[in-house]
Order: structure tokens, then C-alpha cells, then sequence
């Protein structure tokens, strides 16, 4: 009776057939029929069904509430077995963008690892439906992507906000210009990421809103790969400024221009795990100790 009481919950929470059946992969039809079994078996009627409507009769509600404390036990007591096995255990798998390993999850990482040096942390590497599917699947412990994600059965935090910004090597020729505007990016070199890339769908809308088209020198996945080559390339990027700290310009010989147009750019990176997920004491330590860390982060902006 668990799994019935599961799927009936889920239809309430969701309050359509067709979209708990995707929430637990299986068919509506399959579904349709747990839900009449259930009722069958508890001998009442569980909705009133108007059309394609299904509201919760009062007996509904009553066995609902039950599910939810029947789901809420079996949850804790899951969670006292998974302590119990990570006891001695400290690695978390954490997924994210490529692009994400390069620029803010070092920082965090470092800071963890210094507080907790024998923690083993395991990164995968996904676009962000990728990612997802991986924190859906439990997979992985968690994922860290560059978006808000609203999906019933996951949690989402957002960590910080970010949004790109115009990054020239120190001897380029319009490195002294003071007061820019976007109708300078039209004909710039520039190096951009490749096609397909979050960022470079921010960059392609911006583009198009103001009419730019820059002479792209270079389309490039790797964030490291266009900070090597852009005084090679006498060319300018568009860099996430959450990255661009003043000692690392200093040491790339690079600047950073403030462009105002470049604020509509604006991302919010968050970090999803599964609502019921089982996570170990280090993964749930991670979670706290990186939520903190971006409140800081956010603080001395």
C-alpha cells in the first residue's frame, strides 16, 4: 500500500494525472488505475472527478495527510540508516558546467577543503538539464547550475547573482577609453563562447537587442582557453564578473570595463539536491558551509 499511498500524494501535489506520472515515470493509464486500486482497497472514494477536475473528498484529504506523514517516517527513518552507513564516509559528487569548475566552484572548494581536509569531492561535468537529471536520479549528491530551478521534488537555493563583463588585455588599443557603450562592440575582435552555452546565449539576445555584431575572432567552450589567447588575439571577451577579481587581472594582464548594458546579462547560480534525498552528514555540511560562503561573498560586494 506505500506505493499507492505514494502515487495518490503525488497526484494531489501536483493535482494533475498526466504530471505526477512523468514525476514518477510511469504512464498515466498506469497511474489512473494505482489510484483506483488504492481506492478499491480502502473501500471510499478518494476525488470527486469534474471532467478532467479531480478535487479531494473528505475522506481524500484524511488519507492524503496520512501519506504525507507515512512518506515523512519512512524519510527520517532512511536518513538514520544512511547516517549510520556514511558514518566514516566523507565524499560527495557534486555536478556542474564546465564553465562553473572553472570560475566559482574553486573558491568554495578550496574553503571546504581547508575546514574539512579529508573530505574526497567528486566533480561531474553536464549542461544544466544534464545536471538536473543526474540530482534527479540521485546520481549525484547535488548540482551546482547556473539557473533557478522549479521543480516539485527538488530543492533549489540561490547562492549569488552574476552577469558578464567586458574584459580588454591592458595594451589594447582601446584599453584608455573611459565611458563605453555598446555601439563600441559592433565590428571589436572579440573571443566568445562557443554556441550553445548558457553564456553565449546571454551574449547572442544581448547582441541582438542592440543591433551587434562583433568580429568573432574565436568561439572557444573553455573560460581558461579565452583568457589565454586574448592578448595573443588582440581581442576582448565578455567574462563572468563574479571571476574577475583585481589580483587575477593583475596576473593575466588584463582589465575590466564597466558596461551598464551588460547588467541585463544578469544569472543566478544556484544549488539543487533532491527534496528526499538521502544525503550523507558531509554533503549536508557542504551545503551549509557553500550557502554561507556565497552570503559572504555577496556581503563584500
Amino acid at each position: 500500500m506505500l506505493d499507492l499511498l505514494e502515487s495518490f500524494a503525488a497526484v494531489v501535489e501536483l493535482t494533475s494525472l498526466n504530471q505526477a506520472a512523468k514525476r514518477l515515470n510511469i504512464s498515466q493509464p498506469a497511474l489512473s488505475r494505482q489510484v483506483a486500486k488504492l481506492e478499491e482497497e480502502l473501500g471510499v472514494e478518494l476525488f470527486i472527478r469534474n471532467g478532467k477536475r479531480l478535487e479531494l473528498t473528505r475522506v481524500g484529504q484524511l488519507t492524503y495527510e496520512f501519506a504525507i506523514d507515512i512518506r515523512n517516517r519512512q524519510l527520517g527513518f532512511l536518513k538514520s540508516i544512511a547516517s549510520f552507513k556514511a558514518e566514516g564516509q566523507s565524499s560527495i559528487t557534486i555536478g556542474a558546467s564546465l564553465t562553473t569548475l572553472q570560475t566559482t566552484l574553486p573558491l568554495f572548494i578550496s574553503s571546504f577543503v581547508e575546514k574539512h581536509p579529508d573530505a574526497r569531492l567528486k566533480a561531474v561535468t553536464g549542461k544544466t538539464h544534464e545536471i538536473i537529471s543526474l540530482v534527479r536520479e540521485q546520481s549525484i549528491d547535488l548540482g551546482i547550475v547556473a539557473d533557478a530551478i522549479r521543480e516539485p521534488g527538488l530543492m533549489c537555493i540561490p547562492l549569488f547573482a552574476d552577469h558578464l563583463q567586458l574584459v580588454l588585455p591592458r595594451r589594447h588599443p582601446l584599453a584608455s577609453i573611459r565611458n563605453w557603450t555598446m555601439s563600441r562592440l559592433d565590428g571589436l575582435p572579440m573571443l566568445l563562447f562557443s554556441k550553445g552555452t548558457w553564456y553565449r546565449k546571454l551574449i547572442d539576445d544581448l547582441f541582438r537587442r542592440y543591433r551587434i555584431m562583433p568580429d568573432i575572432r574565436m568561439e572557444i567552450d573553455s573560460f581558461e582557453a579565452i583568457v589565454r589567447l586574448l592578448t595573443t588575439c588582440h581581442a576582448a571577451a565578455l567574462l563572468p564578473r563574479s571571476y574577475l577579481r583585481l589580483e587575477w587581472l593583475k596576473d593575466n594582464d588584463l582589465i575590466a570595463v564597466p558596461l551598464k548594458e551588460l547588467k541585463q546579462t544578469e544569472r543566478v547560480t544556484s544549488i539543487v539536491y533532491g527534496e528526499q534525498a538521502l544525503l550523507s552528514p558531509v554533503a549536508t555540511q557542504f551545503i551549509e558551509e557553500i550557502m554561507e560562503a556565497a552570503s559572504l561573498s555577496q556581503l563584500g560586494k
